[in-house]
């Protein structure tokens, strides 16, 4: 009896997840991504292309960036990333945005920002440690209108166009010289230390947590205009 006893522990130990329940802060992070991501790609007529997002490999979200946080320097803003695989879209990774150079100045008292990566170079770069946008990371204003395109060659080419919101005012925006890196602490939160934002990305480790059903939907829904609702 007493080594069954034994035997059932170690099953149990072994089917709790590596990760722990995610913070307060990290599933609010994951609810304002979803709100962010739903309201830009359902505006009527200055939202996200549909075109673009749905050539986009990867999508990163940073809710409420605060333009402050920029000015003190260091880390200044917190998102989730999630990539397409064969099954879908991955699960979300934690990212950090770092200040990088004067040029990342953002206007308002808080952005939000959504970053699609467009190919397959610009995804295998995103999943390193760190990347810099405009350096290893080609980067370019997204062009707004649902029904845009990438018109210049600059968009053409950019591994990543940027949008921002800020005070209800949606555009592209051009974010050279920041730069992006997991967020390890949440991540180990999330699916485990032994877990890297690469395995999770690329659909090979880890189980998006419950926190994270919002934003995949918003992922995954097509954009409802609201244009002509009252």
């Amino acid at each position: 009896m007493k080594t069954v006893c034994i035997a059932l522990i170690g099953l149990t130990s072994y089917a709790v997840p590596a990760g722990a329940e995610l913070s307060a802060a990290e599933a609010n992070r994951l609810k304002a991504a979803a709100t962010t991501l739903h309201e830009l790609r359902a505006a009527p007529d200055n939202g996200i292309s549909d075109d673009l997002f749905k050539k986009a490999e990867c999508v990163a979200v940073l809710p409420g960036v605060k333009k402050a946080a920029f000015l003190v320097g260091g880390e200044y803003g917190k998102g989730v990333v999630s990539c397409r695989t064969g099954k879908g879209w991955s699960a979300p990774a934690f990212m950090e945005m770092e200040k990088g150079s004067a040029g990342l100045q953002i206007g308002g008292n808080e952005t939000d920002l959504v970053l699609l990566v467009m190919n397959r170079t610009g995804m295998d770069k995103l999943l390193g440690d760190k990347v810099t946008l405009g350096g290893d990371l080609t980067v370019a204003a997204g062009p707004v209108g649902r029904n845009a395109t990438a018109a210049t060659d600059a968009r053409m080419t950019a591994q990543i166009l940027a949008y921002s919101r800020s005070k209800g005012v949606f555009a592209g925006i051009d974010l050279s010289g920041g730069s992006l890196r997991p967020d390890k602490d949440a991540n180990a939160s999330a699916y485990g230390k032994a877990v890297t934002a690469r395995e999770v990305l690329n659909g090979q480790k880890g189980t998006a947590p419950p926190a994270a059903a919002s934003f995949l939907r918003a992922l995954g829904a097509a954009p409802t205009s609201t244009a002509g609702k009252k």
